[in-house]
């Protein structure tokens, strides 16, 4: 009994060493294949090799299977290494991307691939676009069957989250060897520059409803120009808002239709934009930051202004002056205003309002509409605000634009104000009563202060501007 004890426990130890002789010679040729050839099983490979894996547990029972477990292992071998030589090269395909350069945020941008096959046979082809975290693809990937000497168009849609210069680098291909055992990665170097810019559909749609007398529909009311009945721009159709005074009867009888003159007001003003890029714009409202809300008004008001005549100017500013456009007119200022916006981004630092105004002091000694966009919350920049706003009265028009915090005006709702959110909704209360004592203060100096949510600011704020206009304030 000893004896079968022992040799049982020599049997299991030389098949212990024998399974792991054989994991060995099958596994470590597999390290450098991945590392240095990007080279790694697939999933018919794993599957297969469950095969002389199950056999080998039949060395337990009987020593007569350690010969036909070796003639299938080798077996096994000899086919995962001849199928291992069908893989391609990286020379068997080329790859190049074609995409614009200019892209508008959140609106789907379209990207091409062209993938070429150099080789002279079928080769099935995984494509994947190494797109940066910011954007979304779709489709992700493609599963493409490549005609030998042929070339494959690949189209999708990359969508972007955040404005701002993106560089694309490679795209990624996964090709199978002939039986599909093995998958080699392949990456190929293709950089690109992209230039994601905030959504300029709303400029497309002001211009469309000015066209058609309808910027009512965008919140953007019809203001009553004060002594501008001199000041003839065009002729056009009348609409049920014009005043009856105005209809040219001569016209109205040549054209049998009735046709009103339209007036334009003072032209060659200016108007300078200071926009806070400091910590208290990183906060969100809609999906956006404030600064995101800020400068798409602020875009949206520029090219109101630039289509009146006027001159538009921005500076942005945190703890220093980070760019400054100086105000000119015509449409090709857009340009400017959007090359140095589209890169702009919050920075966790206090904003340093005195190096704004400074500049501004510095650069900028023409009377202009001095525009404010920041988020007050604290009496150290409150006091700020309120010296250099008010500084400016006399030589500049300032207008303070005050975004809300839509979570501070939830907290003090009746149907938030029961329980324990009463405590809550008391600290919302005492905040927001500080904060409209900040913007009449402001208002007693004589600044012009409007106190908006930052994703209903565009239509309040191009009002305000036309009604300055029309009230010659400029």
């Amino acid at each position: 009994m000893n004896e079968f004890l022992e040799r049982f426990a020599q049997d299991q130890q030389l098949q212990v060493r024998l399974t792991w002789a054989w994991l060995a010679a099958f596994t470590l040729p597999f390290i450098p294949l991945a590392l240095f050839k990007r080279i790694h099983p697939a999933r018919p490979l794993l599957w297969l090799a469950l095969v002389p894996t199950s056999l080998s547990v039949m060395l337990a029972f009987s020593d007569a299977w350690l010969v036909p477990i070796v003639a299938i292992d080798t077996a096994f071998a000899i086919v995962g290494i001849v199928d291992l030589c069908t893989l391609p090269w990286k020379s068997a395909f080329s790859v190049s991307r074609n995409m614009t350069r200019v892209a508008s945020l959140r609106m789907p941008h379209r990207v091409e691939l062209v993938i070429n096959n150099l080789g002279n046979r079928k080769q099935r082809v995984s494509v994947r676009d190494d797109a940066p975290q910011e954007f979304t693809a779709n489709p992700e990937e493609f599963d493409l069957k490549s005609p030998r000497r042929s070339r494959v168009t690949v189209e999708y849609n990359a969508t972007a989250s955040r404005r701002g210069e993106y560089r694309w680098s490679q795209v990624h291909l996964r090709v199978p060897s002939r039986l599909g055992l093995w998958q080699r990665f392949l990456s190929y170097d293709c950089p690109s520059t992209v230039h994601v810019y905030p959504d300029m559909k709303q400029l497309n749609e002001y211009d469309l409803l000015a066209r058609t007398n309808r910027l009512s529909l965008v919140g953007v009311r019809r203001t009553r120009r004060v002594g501008q009945d001199h000041d003839f721009e065009r002729l056009r159709d009348y609409t049920h808002d014009d005043n009856y005074k105005h209809i040219d009867w001569r016209s109205t009888a040549r054209r049998q239709k009735l046709t009103v003159k339209d007036f334009q007001t003072s032209q060659s003003q200016r108007v300078v934009f200071l926009v806070d890029c400091g910590r208290m714009m990183t906060n969100e409202a809609a999906g956006l930051s404030l600064l995101d809300h800020a400068l798409n008004s602020m875009l949206m008001l520029s090219y109101v202004a630039l289509r009146q005549g006027d001159s538009v100017g921005l500076l942005a500013f945190s703890d220093r002056v980070l760019n400054y456009v100086p105000p000119q007119g015509g449409m090709k200022q857009m340009n400017q205003l959007l090359h140095a916006s589209f890169n702009r981004f919050p920075e966790l630092v206090e904003s340093r309002y005195d190096e704004a105004f400074m500049q501004l002091s510095t650069h900028c000694r023409k009377r202009a509409l001095v525009v404010l966009v920041t988020h007050v919350i604290d009496e150290v920049n409150a006091r700020q605000v309120h010296q250099y706003l008010a500084a400016q009265m006399g030589r500049h028009l300032p207008l303070g634009i005050f975004l809300r915090d839509r979570q501070l005006f939830d907290a003090v709702a009746p149907e938030a104000t029961t329980g324990s959110r009463l405590y809550r909704a008391a600290a919302a209360a005492h905040i927001l009563s500080w904060r409209a004592q900040v913007i009449r203060d402001l208002q007693h100096t004589g600044v012009l202060c409007m106190d908006v949510f930052p994703e209903e600011m565009t239509a309040p704020l191009v009002n305000k501007y036309l009604e300055l206009k029309a009230r010659h304030l400029l």
